[in-house]
């Protein structure tokens, strides 16, 4: 199983073929807890098939309840679970995803998935980015304050012989000569050893920009000796690279270690981050251009009008988005234990997502609002 991503959230946040079934489980580390695990996720496989018989056929509800049921005796997959398990289930696909942090058990059935805890989890403010760089390899990993996963991107090289491919295949698509090089596998010395940690830096700075940084848009931590941090910054043309990174070899550092040293460097930069945004709001709120109202906020998304949107984390506001107009601006509210219920603030964010706004997960003592949400209009 993998950690949830941006790309994820937005892909989920489209639309889906329903019924579609959301299951949020906290999975405790301790061996007797971890027992429980498979009971307390049938029990709510049970919640959601008596939900969707309400509303559709048995033809309809079997093969979604099907694949969620199956996973309980799948050998080993309730062993070295993370902090907490998302399910996401519909006739056409089964999504499954680690959670760091251990959510609200729940689940919730409609036409389109509960994402507020994978929300959370990929639109916090607190994501970052961190490059492990040694003299031949490199590393990368992506997370928040939680927790840390390896990332492996497609188009960046992760070896000194990765990278010397790539620039062959570039000179023989420039059509440009080569030049003399160190022959792979032999160890190059002095000045041909920093020509070569130079060339290998360069390739690595701009994979990482266009494959890594640029998309993401995240903050991006250099771990590194002192003498190759001050080789690579003075060759990078990342501008997500931070000013403060982490000064020793990454070789030995586990993600806790890695987590530990790097976050220290990202806080300034989040706090800022979080900053620029709850003034975005405050400024554009008296000229009629922002709103912290549920309703006035769910008209402006559906119209396409919100650009910004911070949600309060660890908020919920049980109800369903009616872009028919039911409730007041759309809202439909429904009790809590409602597996039917849904989350408003997630349902907001979602289709915000899906007309390319930006959504931003905010702690609650950080949110300029005390409703849960705060929409900046794009007009």
């Amino acid at each position: 199983m993998r950690q949830v991503t941006k790309e994820d959230v937005a892909r989920l946040s489209g639309r889906q073929q329903p019924p579609c079934v959301s299951v949020y489980l906290p999975t405790p580390q301790s061996y007797q807890e971890r027992q429980q695990s498979p009971i307390r996720f049938d029990n709510l496989i049970d919640r959601a098939e008596e939900a969707l018989r309400r509303r559709h056929s048995a033809g309809e509800v079997r093969p979604v309840v099907d694949q969620l049921r199956a996973l309980k005796d799948v050998g080993g997959f309730w062993d070295h679970r993370h902090a907490g398990l998302a399910a996401l289930a519909s006739p056409a696909a089964l999504d499954l995803f680690d959670l760091r942090s251990p959510p609200p058990e729940r689940v919730a059935v409609g036409d389109h998935f509960l994402l507020t805890p994978l929300l959370r989890m990929a639109q916090s403010a607190d994501r970052f980015q961190v490059l492990c760089l040694q003299r031949e390899e490199v590393r990368l990993y992506e997370g928040n304050r939680d927790g840390l996963e390896q990332i492996r991107p497609a188009g960046v090289p992760l070896t000194a012989d990765d990278a010397l491919q790539v620039q062959i295949a570039e000179r023989r698509r420039d059509q440009v000569p080569g030049e003399d090089r160190i022959p792979p596998g032999h160890p190059a010395k002095g000045d041909d050893a920093k020509l070569q940690q130079e060339r290998f830096f360069r390739v690595i700075d701009r994979a990482v920009w266009e494959q890594v940084s640029r998309p993401s848009g995240l903050p991006l931590v250099l771990v590194a000796l002192r003498e190759q941090q001050v080789a690579f910054r003075q060759i990078s043309a990342n501008r997500q690279l931070l000013a403060a990174g982490v000064e020793r070899s990454p070789a030995r550092m586990s993600e806790r270690d890695l987590l530990a040293e790097a976050w220290p460097c990202v806080e300034p930069e989040y706090l800022a981050r979080l900053a620029r945004f709850v003034e975005s709001f405050e400024v554009a709120r008296p000229r009629g251009q922002a709103t912290d109202d549920l309703g006035e906020a769910t008209l402006a998304a559906n119209a396409g009008r919100v650009g910004l949107l911070l949600v309060e984390a660890d908020r919920t506001i049980p109800g369903r988005i009616d872009p028919a107009g039911g409730g007041p601006g759309g809202a439909e509210a429904r009790p809590a234990d409602d597996p039917e219920a849904g989350d408003l603030l997630g349902d907001l964010a979602a289709l915000v997502l899906r007309l390319d706004g930006s959504v931003v997960v905010v702690p609650k003592e950080r949110m300029p609002t005390t409703t849960g949400l705060a929409a900046v209009y794009r007009f």
